[in-house]
């Protein structure tokens, strides 16, 4: 197989196995291209992106970017701050007036759930959605694949852990679906107060006693608090969390084996980890920050028609 399945990546729940499997091959060229002294490809030479961001965001919108002029695309950046949306513009709107200026692609990130879907039903470009709400963010879970495949060998049969706050994360969603479908065993850990309702739906374990989590797991995907999303308290205090759900070294040299951590970032030092853990030996959170340019590098490619 050459070609996805989809003509949008809008989710991970749209993608098949065989799908994952040649995004991640694909960033496998794409990683050995960044680290040659010439970083640049004229795979996308023609091609014009727009980035539309309506949500703040740093390292997805650097990664995106930095992925696209690797490709040697046309680049278009859009912050919803600064534009017409503050006028009362509508997506429709901003997205038909980025088109008239004949757009390829777009890759969005928004603060409401499914408006990737709805963008991709109503345009000609094809859609990269780069977070929804607390919807799904599926370029992060190929990413987070990409990097336990690199450091572990194979993701089949691993287990993983997801720790923290899986009611609000759209990472947590995306790595669900993305580690099922490569044959993961996926367990969720958290106060019980921030695990969603249809959590057992999903085929995970649930725990909430994170020493059981970690000495279950060979991975342990720490997830940020996202207070910006949380309108009520979800638990007492951050101290409290951090002594309960928080990743610090004596507990992690106190475990029966070695695992692995991860973060999909940005961290909040101190609260689901500490800063000795995130800059451990094994530690892959830099790793997984390069993964993210030859992943999106792939992604773009793909959705270009250029396999």
């Amino acid at each position: 197989m050459t070609t996805l399945s989809t003509k949008h990546l809008l989710g991970i729940k749209d993608l098949t196995a065989d799908d994952i499997h040649l995004i991640l091959k694909t960033a496998e060229n794409f990683k050995e291209v960044i680290n040659r002294p010439i970083k640049k490809v004229p795979s996308l030479r023609d091609i014009t992106i727009a980035n539309l961001f309506f949500e703040n965001s740093t390292r997805t919108k650097l990664s995106f970017e930095l992925a696209e002029k690797r490709l040697s695309a046309d680049v278009v950046n859009f912050s919803s701050a600064s534009s017409s949306v503050k006028k009362g513009e509508t997506l429709i709107d901003t997205v038909n007036n980025i088109l008239a200026m004949k757009v390829d692609m777009v890759v969005m990130r928004h603060p409401n759930p499914g408006a990737a879907v709805f963008l991709s039903k109503h345009i000609e470009a094809k859609i990269i959605n780069a977070g929804d709400g607390a919807h799904e963010h599926p370029t992060q879970a190929l990413l987070d694949a990409f990097s336990i495949k690199e450091k572990l060998g194979s993701i089949k049969g691993k287990k993983i852990a997801i720790v923290g706050d899986i009611l609000h994360s759209r990472v947590a969603l995306s790595n669900i679906f993305c580690l099922q479908k490569l044959g993961a065993e996926v367990m969720v850990c958290g106060p019980t107060t921030l695990m969603p309702k249809y959590i057992h739906s999903l085929g995970v374990k649930v725990e909430h006693d994170l020493r059981k989590a970690l000495e279950w797991c060979d991975v342990a995907n720490m997830l940020r608090i996202q207070l910006e999303r949380q309108e009520i308290k979800f638990f007492p205090s951050l101290r409290e969390y951090t002594m309960l759900f928080g990743l610090n070294k004596e507990l992690l040299d106190s475990l029966s084996k070695k695992i692995v951590v991860m973060h999909p970032g940005p961290i909040n030092r101190g609260v689901e980890i500490t800063s000795d853990v995130a800059d451990s030996s094994q530690s892959i959170i830099l790793e997984q920050v390069e993964n993210g340019v030859a992943v999106r590098m792939a992604v773009l490619f793909l959705l270009a028609g250029r396999a």
